[in-house]
C-alpha cells in the first residue's frame, strides 16, 4: 500500500480578489469529505498592493492512524506543490520566480488578467512585463496549465474572481472532490450564494474549453470626416506602415483636429521608404504630437466615456450616486503652457507675477468633476483646444519636433540604424510637470553626444544603451556614468 501523502496547494492573490473566502471554501470542502485541512496566509508587501500568498495542505483522514494527528507544513516548498492557483498574471509569474510550479506535478490555474506592477507602472520607459512570454513559461513549466480571464468571466456573472477560481480548480478535476461537493462548499458559506454559484459555472465551463485563439486585432478605421487622409496613407506609404499611421491620425484629430493630423502626414512623408525608421519615426512622432498639457487632461477627465468607465468599474446601481474627485495640483509652469506665448514668457519671466501665482498653486486641490460645478471648471480648461497652437507649450514642443524629426532624416540617409535610436529617443519625453522636465533634460543629453556617435560604426548601439541608462533611474545619474566614460 502507498503511503497517504498531503494534497499540497498555493493561492497568490491579491487584496480584495476573495483570496480568503477561496482558501476557507477549500478548508471546508475538505473537512466535510474525508479530509484534514490546515491553511496559512503570507501577506505581502506594498509592491504588489496587500498579495497575499495562501497555503493549504489536505490530508485523507483515513490514513491517520487511530490516536495520531499529520504533521502539515505551513509554507509550499519549491516542487512540491499539487496546485497553483494565480488570480493575475503577475502573480503568476511571482509563484514561476518562487519555483511553486513543477512540470513533473503541478497544475497551475490562471487567469489571464493584468493588474500592473508597481515597478511596472512607476518605470521611466515602458517597465511591462512581456504578456506573451510569461503565458509561455507558464504553459512550459507546468504539468497541467489552465487559463482564461476569469476576472472578465466573474464580472460577467456579477461575481467576484475567487468562486471562478474555484469552479476552474473543480473542473480541473486536481481535487479528488466532485462539482457538487465544491458547489457545496460555497453554499455553506452563507454569503453571496447565488452570484457565486454563476460565477463558479463560468469558470468551470472556462476551464473545459478549447484553448481560444488569439485575437486578431481590426485595423484603425477612419470614418468619412477622415477618408481623404486614409486616401493619403494608402497612396503615399507603404502597406507595412498603414495601420501605425491609420492609428496616429486617428489619435491626432481626436487630439486637436483634422489638419494637424494631416500635418503628422506630411511630416512623414521624406521618410516613407525608409523603412524601419518610417515605422518608429511615425509611432514616436504620433506620441509627441499629442503631448499631455492641462487641456489634454482636462478633456480626458470630462469625457462621458470616462464616466461610464468608471461607473462600471465600481459596480455602480441604478440608485446610486457617484461621486469622482480630482486631486489637481497645476505648476505656475503648466499653467504658463496653456497661455498664448508671448503671456506664458512673460508670466515665467517675471518675478513679481510668478510669485503671486505660485501662492495659489503651492498646496493641491480636489475637484468634484461629478458636479456641475467641478466639471464646468474642467470642462471650461479642455475647450481650450481650439487655442492650442497659439499656447507656450504650442510653439514650445513644435520646435523640439521639428529639430528632432531633421535629425532622424538626415540621419537615415547615411546611418540608419542610429536614426532609427534617435526616433526611439522620443520616448524619453513624456508625462508633464516634473517628469516631462526630466525626460527633457535626459533627451538633451542624448541629442549633445549625438555627433561624437556619427562617425562611429558602433554609434547605433551605443545611443540605445545610453537611452536605456536614462530609463533605469529617476536621478540621471547611470546616464551621466556612462557618459562619463564614453
Amino acid at each position: 500500500m502507498s503511503t497517504p501523502r498531503a494534497i499540497t496547494v498555493a493561492l497568490l492573490a491579491m487584496g480584495g480578489e476573495g483570496g480568503g473566502v477561496l482558501s476557507d471554501w477549500l478548508v471546508d470542502l475538505a473537512e466535510h469529505n474525508g479530509y484534514l485541512a490546515q491553511a496559512t496566509s503570507v501577506p505581502g508587501v506594498a509592491q504588489r498592493t496587500g498579495a497575499t500568498v495562501y497555503y493549504l495542505e489536505l490530508f485523507p483522514r483515513a490514513g491517520v492512524p487511530a490516536g495520531a494527528q499529520p504533521v502539515l507544513a505551513l509554507g509550499p516548498v519549491p516542487g512540491e506543490l499539487d496546485v497553483v492557483i494565480a488570480s493575475e498574471l503577475m502573480e503568476a509569474g511571482r509563484a514561476l520566480q518562487r519555483g511553486l510550479v513543477s512540470p513533473e506535478r503541478t497544475t497551475f490555474i490562471v487567469s489571464t488578467h493584468r493588474v500592473y506592477s508597481m515597478t511596472e507602472r512607476t518605470a521611466m520607459g515602458d517597465g511591462r512585463v512581456d504578456a506573451g512570454k510569461l503565458m509561455d513559461g507558464a504553459r512550459a513549466a507546468a504539468a497541467r496549465f489552465i487559463a482564461s480571464d476569469f476576472s472578465a468571466l466573474a464580472e460577467k456573472a456579477a461575481g467576484p474572481i475567487a468562486p471562478a477560481l474555484f469552479g476552474a480548480l473543480a473542473a480541473s478535476q486536481a481535487l479528488p472532490f466532485t462539482r457538487a461537493q465544491f458547489e457545496e462548499a460555497i453554499g455553506r458559506g452563507g454569503v453571496g450564494v447565488k452570484t457565486s454559484l454563476q460565477a463558479f459555472a463560468a469558470g468551470y465551463a472556462a476551464a473545459l474549453a478549447p484553448a481560444a485563439p488569439e485575437p486578431v486585432v481590426p485595423l484603425a478605421a477612419l470614418g468619412p470626416r477622415l477618408a481623404p487622409l486614409a486616401a493619403r496613407i494608402g497612396a503615399e506609404f507603404p502597406a507595412a506602415a498603414g495601420d501605425t499611421l491609420r492609428h496616429a491620425v486617428l489619435r491626432l484629430a481626436d487630439y486637436q483636429d483634422v489638419a494637424y493630423a494631416a500635418e503628422y502626414l506630411d511630416r512623414l512623408r521624406p521618410l516613407r521608404d525608409a523603412g524601419e525608421v518610417l515605422l518608429e519615426t511615425a509611432r514616436h512622432l504620433a506620441l509627441w504630437m499629442s503631448y499631455e498639457d492641462a487641456i489634454r487632461v482636462a478633456d480626458l477627465k470630462t469625457r462621458r466615456s470616462r464616466f461610464e468607465r468608471v461607473s462600471g468599474e465600481v459596480r455602480l446601481a441604478g440608485s446610486q450616486l457617484l461621486q469622482i474627485n480630482e486631486f489637481m495640483h497645476p505648476r505656475v509652469e503648466e499653467i504658463a503652457d496653456i497661455l498664448p506665448a508671448r503671456t506664458g514668457r512673460w508670466l515665467l519671466a517675471t518675478g513679481w507675477a510668478r510669485g503671486t501665482l505660485g501662492r495659489f498653486t503651492r498646496s493641491g486641490r480636489v475637484v468634484r468633476t461629478s458636479s456641475l460645478r467641478g466639471y464646468l471648471q474642467l470642462y471650461a480648461i479642455a475647450s481650450l483646444r481650439g487655442w492650442r497652437r497659439k499656447s507656450l507649450r504650442y510653439v514650445v514642443e513644435q520646435e523640439r519636433i521639428r529639430l528632432w524629426l531633421d535629425e532622424v532624416k538626415r540621419l537615415a540617409t547615411f546611418h540608419p540604424g542610429l536614426a532609427l535610436e534617435v526616433a526611439r529617443t522620443q520616448r524619453l519625453v513624456k508625462g508633464y510637470g516634473d517628469t516631462h522636465a526630466r525626460g527633457w533634460r535626459n533627451f538633451q543629453r542624448l541629442m549633445d553626444a549625438l555627433p561624437r556617435l556619427e562617425g562611429d560604426p558602433a554609434g547605433a548601439q551605443r545611443m540605445g544603451e545610453l537611452a536605456r541608462a536614462a530609463l533605469s533611474d529617476e536621478t540621471g545619474q547611470a546616464l551621466e556614468r556612462m557618459l562619463a566614460s564614453a
